[in-house]
């Protein structure tokens, strides 16, 4: 699949999903601590770096971005979707958010302050991982910080169907090693790693565990 083809497809399918998604997804942070603890360390540490701007790439319908921003980051959304991100602005009506790609951002080098992809790098391909990767350095200012969160293991899930739509969507399973491999490889320190066991109790049941990585810009960048 060519950079086009999953750019075209993941954004049709998540046009497809939008007002679904929104309503399944509104209150899953509530659900989930580990997961807030991870947003919340990643928010202080972009404020205890001298702050800046934060943006949210793939931010969906908005959730997250929200709750950085209830968190005090100045934060802003970017997504492929125009479906979820008009969900995004009905959600958050004070908040920016704007339509682009995590492999070309429309952002000044050295630009943020911090980058979150929370389950946002699960639909790129292997070989265009580290294209996002060196995107996120780019705009990263110095000492600037990314979290990424993602599901761990080794496969990749393919859904052709969501909410009783048609969809062309690859979740790709990623090894938590890997993944820092590529940063490395990108400029991007790890700092901290989490891994949780899957939650199957609760009204968002998972089937992997899930991943959470903190990387930093280094400050001589």
């Amino acid at each position: 699949m060519t950079s086009s083809d999953f750019l075209h497809t993941t954004r049709a399918s998540y046009d497809a999903l939008a007002s679904d998604y929104a309503t399944r997804f509104r209150d899953e942070l509530a659900a989930k601590p580990l997961d807030r603890a991870m947003l919340t360390g990643f928010a202080e540490l972009v404020a205890a770096g001298g702050g800046g701007p934060v943006a949210d790439v793939g931010c969906g319908t908005g959730r997250v971005t929200g709750h950085l921003h209830a968190l005090g980051a100045d934060v802003f959304g970017i997504d492929l979707s125009p479906g979820m991100l008009a969900e995004a602005r009905a959600h958050h009506p004070g908040l920016r958010f704007e339509e682009g790609s995590m492999l070309a951002l429309d952002l000044p080098d050295g630009s943020l302050g911090g980058l979150l992809a929370w389950y946002s790098t699960i639909h790129v391909p292997d070989d265009q991982l580290p294209v996002a990767f060196g995107e996120f350095h780019r705009v990263l200012a110095p000492g600037g910080h990314l979290l990424l969160g993602f599901q761990a293991g080794e496969e990749t899930l393919h859904l052709t169907e969501g909410f009783g739509r048609d969809i062309a969507l690859d979740f790709r399973r990623r090894r938590p090693e890997r993944v820092e491999e590529v940063l490395r490889d990108a400029g991007l320190e790890p700092r901290a790693r989490m891994v949780r066991e899957r939650d199957t109790g609760s009204a968002f049941p998972e089937k992997t565990p899930q991943a959470f990585l903190i990387a930093r810009k280094s400050p001589a960048a």
